[in-house]
């Protein structure tokens, strides 16, 4: 399907237009051009091989290329959330020889007209970043939350032998000998009635703000019945007064080689013994049966970068891949 890129409209950068990029619906068949194009991209994490499928059949997202002579250079991808209020931009991706030539900027004002004529309530755009936020970028975007981002690696059979020597082999039974219970896990009915019928999760989440492996949402039903269709699990150290709350995806594999696998965990609250409690429950759960390099991302509240890195590398045993970075949640409105 292709879409109108006249000139009036984009009002392209003379450059750009010369140089006669085309826009169109991103399809199944350009999954193998986009993947070639991408290699390589967030340090091998890259998580769209397992979501692209899904990506084309959700009816509220958007995804474009941008094409140069026939060949993809660019993917933007805008799903609408908030009940329509909000375009979430994500994905984004240009291939390295384009880069700092403005495409990105392009792309992304493409979308956003595309998105508008489909979804005229939206008013705000969204987006999470990983990079340093400078003096231009705070005249664009406001700043909604940010987290800290702890990223290790390990094997997962070396890490459920330390867990096995520290006495933790069945860590929800060991927890719940300690000073504090152990975490609860949340099903779908639990869920709904802790984060949408009550405000005990606004002191919980950062700026009242689910984020979801980098898609945040604020707390509304339409939001809700997007997270819970995937495959999460949700914990708490309390259901009657939570004070730490966690999302683990389920692990899946990325491009970096063989039996390589992503675990992404969401964990909110500012108690460190929770925090490592759920942790550990989910280092348990989905790590046990699995064979290779786990790389796992955590996000979490700035002041326990710290401490959580101590307790990984010094108990855990597992290897620090990067130092403290973060996680910025901003959004601009829609012109």
């Amino acid at each position: 399907m292709k879409i109108d890129t006249s000139l009036t409209m984009l009002q392209l950068p003379e450059a750009l237009s010369q140089a006669g990029l085309q826009f169109s619906v991103a399809t199944e068949e350009d999954f193998d051009e986009i993947m070639g194009m991408s290699q390589g991209i967030y340090g091998g994490l890259d998580y769209l091989p397992t979501r692209y499928t899904d990506w084309l059949q959700e009816t509220n997202r958007t995804v474009i290329l941008a094409r140069k002579q026939g060949k993809v250079i660019a993917l933007e991808s805008v799903v609408v959330i908030d009940d329509g209020e909000t375009m979430l931009v994500e994905g984004l991706r240009v291939a390295p020889q384009e880069r700092g030539k403005g495409v990105a900027g392009v792309l992304l004002r493409f979308c956003s007209d595309l998105v508008k004529s489909k979804f005229p309530d939206a008013r705000v755009t969204r987006l999470t970043r990983d990079d340093q936020l400078g003096p231009k970028d705070f005249q664009k975007y406001r700043l909604i939350t940010k987290q800290g981002i702890l990223l290790v690696r390990f094997r997962a059979e070396e890490l459920k032998l330390r867990l096995s020597d520290l006495g933790l082999g069945d860590i929800q039974s060991s927890l719940s000998t300690s000073f504090k219970p152990p975490p609860v896990r949340l099903d779908n009915t639990a869920i709904r009635r802790l984060y949408l019928t009550s405000d005990r999760m606004h002191g919980v989440l950062p700026n009242a703000t689910i984020i979801q492996d980098w898609q945040p949402f604020k707390l509304l039903p339409s939001n809700m019945a997007i997270v819970l269709k995937k495959d999460i699990d949700w914990m708490v150290d309390d259901v009657a007064n939570p004070t730490v709350a966690s999302l683990c995806t389920f692990p899946f594999r990325v491009p970096i080689g063989d039996d390589w696998y992503y675990l992404n965990i969401d964990m909110f609250g500012k108690d460190l013994d929770h925090v490592r409690q759920q942790f550990l429950c989910h280092l348990q759960r989905h790590t046990a049966t699995l064979k290779g390099h786990v790389m796992c991302q955590m996000f979490l509240d700035p002041p326990l970068w710290k401490p959580m890195m101590e307790f990984c590398r010094n108990i855990l045993n597992v290897e620090l891949v990067k130092d403290y970075t973060e996680q910025c949640v901003v959004e601009s409105d829609v012109i």
